[in-house]
């Protein structure tokens, strides 16, 4: 029987990588204590689709609190029923699109907080990046239908995406595995969700690994 080895796994992508169905389907699986995001409470979210450089400041402000509030809730809270932590988004998510949308000054002042806040929650053992060509991320976030989504430019997804990745080359001493899931539907093909499954099971060193699926 396949066994995970991380006590707590963090699963990272673009908007309309799959996140959320990926950590659905772990969770489920292994009986995992499962954490999701809850963006569509957001209001800010719909505005700033409409019009980013007016709110993109309340928009990543509200996201960090959010997100900060959950993790430090559910990180600290031990549930001896569930075999590890599962959650489809890693706090530092936070710095990475606040870099992409936020004026210099905003930022700068964005960063004081979030060192703050990032310093008094637990890394995951692992964090998982599903990665996924631009226009297929496209295609997949047309799928979904959510309204507030369907104006999301091209030029915005690679932002994001450029975003990830230099996020991902700087980090040491942290296990990171890259996944590129352009050819296969881990939804809907059964193997090539075990084949997601095989890979996690394995454990990695401090470093960087990629691997290509389908």
């Amino acid at each position: 029987m396949v066994k995970i080895k991380y006590n707590y796994i963090a699963i990272e992508g673009n908007i309309g990588a799959g996140k959320t169905s990926l950590a659905k389907m772990i969770a489920n699986q292994f009986n995992a204590k499962l954490i999701l995001e809850q963006f569509e409470d957001n209001s800010f979210l719909p505005k700033f689709y409409k019009d980013p450089s007016k709110y993109a400041f309340p928009l990543e402000m509200s996201f960090l609190a959010d997100r900060y509030h959950q993790l430090k809730e559910l990180l600290t809270l031990r549930d001896l029923f569930k075999t590890f932590t599962i959650s489809d988004y890693f706090i530092n998510k936070s710095l990475i699109f606040a870099k992409k949308t936020l004026q210099n000054d905003e930022f700068s002042l964005y960063v004081k907080l979030f060192d703050i806040i990032n310093a008094s929650l637990p890394k995951p053992d692992l964090l998982v990046y599903l990665y996924m060509d631009v226009d297929n991320l496209k295609k997949n976030i047309l799928k979904r239908g959510r309204s507030y989504e369907k104006n999301i430019e091209i030029s915005y997804l690679e932002k994001i995406q450029s975003g990830y990745l230099d996020y991902i080359k700087q980090q040491k001493n942290m296990r990171i595995l890259i996944l590129n899931t352009n050819n296969i539907d881990f939804i809907n093909n059964n193997k090539e969700y075990k084949d997601i499954i095989n890979i996690l099971s394995n454990e990695y060193t401090q470093e960087i690994h990629r691997i290509t699926l389908g």
